[in-house]
């Protein structure tokens, strides 16, 4: 009875195996990799290095198969022909492309397809027919090493063709350098002539504001009439249009006086203080600028011809500027060139600030005693 157990027992296990084996295999055969296939050819015209049989093959980065095979031509020695078998299901079509893809730098080179019109038909085989050709471009086979070399190439190349002519540049360049370096103080010069011209160079931190004085004139009570005036905007040359105190050589070479500014732009700074100057003299009902929206009777317009520190012995501040008086119905009531002068004791921003400032009294005084009598 044991002995008949025992083979009973070795029967049932051999015949378990079997039934595994069995299974094993149709399990393998319907999903793992050997069910059916569709087999195409793709013709490569240039190389495909590191290419091997049962390399992946994806569709769009999906992998849809493996290569079979890969075969030299014989009638182009340039031409590689690799079988591919993939699933049934690939929408393979005749302008579908293929190229040589490697994952990574260290990856193994792989069949990658994609693309292709969704108005053209699938490419399949037809019974007993050779496998559907696909041609790859060109440039589909060739790997980054060829690629660099190729490269490298037409560099070396071009620096052999060129040698001459960089060879000639790189001499003016040297000769331009030594130029440079021999007369490196004269840069220096230019370079310290446009920072002091424009106000250029390292940063000093702020400079110190100065600002003018209104002057308070004197007008007779009787002659107040009861009118608002607007000072418009003073119109000038754009040199004239600065914070920075002018100062002008004999020869008409302008700079900047150095460490002082006004507090706005001149134009600025001379409007307020032409509005302060005629509110000081309590003449008028009103004045504004075209900002305020007052109702304009009278509209003074000034244009600055030049505020400055002029050169000589001894050095002095001027100013000058045109001012027209216009009534509401736009015409020109009076016109009238207005100037003052005073003498600079010293080439410093004190100084030169408070010789500004006198000229600007005197100029200011004419204006406010014209416009009192003509209006």
């Amino acid at each position: 009875m044991e002995t008949r157990a025992r083979y009973i027992l070795i029967g049932l296990f051999v015949l378990v195996a079997s039934l595994a084996g069995f299974g094993f295999v149709y399990w393998l055969h319907a999903t793992g990799g050997l069910g059916e296939r569709a087999t195409y050819r793709v013709r490569f015209e240039n190389t495909v290095s590191g290419l091997r049989a049962g390399a992946a093959v994806s569709f769009n980065g999906i992998r849809v198969g493996e290569v079979t095979s890969l075969q030299l031509s014989a009638e182009n020695p340039h031409q590689v022909f690799v079988t591919i078998a993939i699933d049934p299901w690939t929408p393979i079509r005749a302008d579908t492309q293929a190229r040589i893809d490697v994952q990574g730098l260290m990856g193994s080179p792989s069949v990658n397809l994609s693309g292709g019109s969704p108005n053209l038909p699938v490419l399949k085989a037809s019974q007993g027919e050779p496998p559907p050709l696909l041609i790859a471009d060109a440039s589909a086979g060739q790997d980054l090493t060829q690629s660099a070399r190729a490269v490298l190439g037409r560099i070396d190349k071009m620096l052999a063709e060129n040698s001459d002519s960089l060879h000639d540049a790189i001499t003016n360049f040297d000769t331009f350098s030594g130029a440079l370096a021999r007369n490196s103080k004269g840069i220096d010069g230019i370079v310290a002539g446009l920072e002091k011209t424009f106000g250029g160079g390292a940063s000093k931190g702020p400079l110190p504001t100065y600002d003018l004085t209104a002057p308070h004139v004197a007008v007779a009570p009787s002659k107040k009439p009861g009118k608002e005036l607007v000072v418009a905007d003073p119109t000038t040359l754009v040199r004239n249009d600065t914070q920075r105190i002018i100062v002008v050589a004999s020869d008409g070479q302008s700079s900047f006086l150095d460490n002082a500014q006004w507090a706005d732009s001149a134009p600025k700074v001379i409007q307020a203080k032409i509005i302060q100057s005629l509110e000081n003299a309590n003449f008028l009902a009103g004045v504004g600028r075209p900002s305020d929206n007052l109702t304009t009777d009278y509209q003074l317009l000034v244009d600055l011809h030049g505020f400055q520190i002029s050169l000589g012995s001894p050095p002095k501040a001027t100013i000058e500027f045109m001012a027209k008086i216009v009534g509401q119905n736009g015409r020109i009531i009076d016109a009238k060139l207005f100037s003052g002068e005073a003498p600079v004791a010293a080439m410093d921003p004190v100084a030169a600030t408070e010789a500004l400032n006198q000229a600007f009294t005197q100029a200011a005084t004419q204006l406010i005693q014209w416009t009192a009598q003509k209006i």
